[in-house]
């Protein structure tokens, strides 16, 4: 029998095309196994966002080849579409395929043999065709399944190449999602997170939907009770935007807004389209229309030309607004883009100090948020058994509960009273 192994670096986008890929592999016979252990073939999607994604992937390679020397290997992904060549130098790599026709990795690998290399990266900047990909399973022991409604981006900011990687914004059918989402609830999903490259510009290309439409059309699948968007561009969130959603019944009150930088002089280098005052009232209007909701942020520290002013200013935005939780890391130079270029880059000493920073601060306002809701009552979607006997979940506003239960309880919702917080931890108990 043949058997495949998957391993998947960067966002919910690669996760959600891995398990589509790995679906197509196994519909042709093969058995997917844990990429630890010897397979036939390993197939391992890349990222590219930053220096170390890159040089992840190249590990990843080079662990699949030691864990068998006489395997096939298919590398696939952003890092593999900016540098397919590169990717193919690599020992025992024998498919490189990019960001487009994934699909085809079962096929093309068929035809392939041991010492094989096979370069079937093609150009994305031009394409505006979908590449229609399925997910029929849930995750998370059958209980949130990621949907991915559009692929591509075309903000340009000036340290991303993402753009080079993906290619222009192009959105997937309507009534494609709606298929597949109501496939996914009658496999017992009870939960989806909708997510994209650039899943705010959803049905910008097409014309005949939106975001907010196709909120809608979600909102009325019987059986899923959860929708969840991933992360979305600040200036999506227009008041008109806001007041058109608000009345979603089953999106969850959990926006994760990309910030980037507090500094407006920062955010102008970066080619970010807001400025901290407008980033501000979309978060005062999303807090308005959904009083219990929780605000997550990226924040990107150490940018090229980056001062100890201008960090300060991050810094200070920061504290003031008080996010929920906020996922730091630091300016990583990508070749091809603006920024790499320019001659003021930060020494890795000064990045590094200012996200130690910036993670304080974002601690101290995560465990703020925590506080807030101690005491109250929420329902919890349940999802796995941790390895200490405690049943993990998360409220609608994406608090992350940990409590315990007697029987099985996961893909259920319990009504659970959160009763108090320990290093950044949310502790409950089920109570009806």
């Amino acid at each position: 029998m043949k058997t495949a192994a998957f391993y998947t670096l960067g966002c919910k986008v690669n996760q959600y095309e891995t398990e589509a890929v790995q679906e197509l592999f196994e519909k042709e016979g093969y058995t997917t196994v844990p990429f630890t252990e010897k397979a036939d073939c390993y197939i391992i999607n890349t990222c590219s966002v930053t220096s170390m994604s890159d040089r992840k992937s190249r590990q990843m390679i080079r662990r699949a080849k030691k864990t068998n020397p006489d395997s096939l290997i298919a590398v696939m992904g952003c890092y593999s579409q900016t540098a397919p060549d590169e990717v193919l130098a690599i020992d025992g790599v024998n498919l490189v395929l990019g960001t487009k026709d994934k699909a085809s990795a079962v096929r093309l690998i068929g035809t392939l043999s041991r010492g094989d290399k096979l370069n079937a990266v093609t150009d994305v900047r031009d394409n505006h065709t979908y590449e229609e990909l399925k997910v029929m399973r849930c995750s998370s022991d059958r209980t949130r399944a990621y949907i991915k409604i559009q692929d591509g981006c075309s903000q340009f900011c000036s340290y991303c190449i993402i753009p080079y990687a993906r290619g222009p914004v192009r959105s997937r059918s309507e009534n494609e999602i709606i298929e597949e989402v109501r496939s996914l609830a009658d496999a017992g999903c009870k939960e989806v997170i909708l997510t994209g490259i650039h899943a705010a510009a959803y049905g910008r290309d097409l014309g005949s939907t939106s975001l907010e439409q196709l909120l809608h059309r979600l909102d009325d699948i019987e059986g899923i009770a959860r929708i969840r968007l991933s992360s979305i561009e600040p200036m999506t969130l227009s008041p008109e935007f806001v007041e058109r959603i608000k009345d979603c019944k089953k999106l969850c009150p959990h926006f994760h807004i990309s910030l980037q930088s507090g500094c407006d002089e920062t955010l102008r280098r970066m080619n970010r389209h807001y400025t901290t005052a407008q980033f501000e009232e979309v978060v005062n209007g999303l807090r308005e229309a959904f009083p219990d909701c929780a605000i997550t942020t990226d924040i990107m520290v150490g940018f090229a030309g980056e001062t100890d002013e201008e960090f300060a200013e991050t810094l200070k935005f920061v504290n003031r607004i008080q996010f929920a939780d906020a996922h730091v890391f630091q300016y990583s130079q990508r070749r091809g883009t603006p920024a790499a270029r320019r001659p003021d880059q930060m020494p890795p000493e000064i990045k590094e100090a200012r996200s130690k920073e910036i993670i304080k601060a974002a601690a101290r306002s995560h465990e703020a948020f925590l506080s807030k809701h101690t005491g109250q009552t929420k329902d919890v979607l349940f999802e796995t058994k941790t390895k200490n006997g405690l049943y993990e979940g998360k409220t609608a506003n994406y608090i992350t509960v940990y409590a315990l239960s007697d029987t099985d309880i996961s893909g259920k919702f319990h009504k659970t009273l959160l009763e108090r917080t320990e290093n950044g931890i949310m502790f409950g108990k089920i109570v009806d």
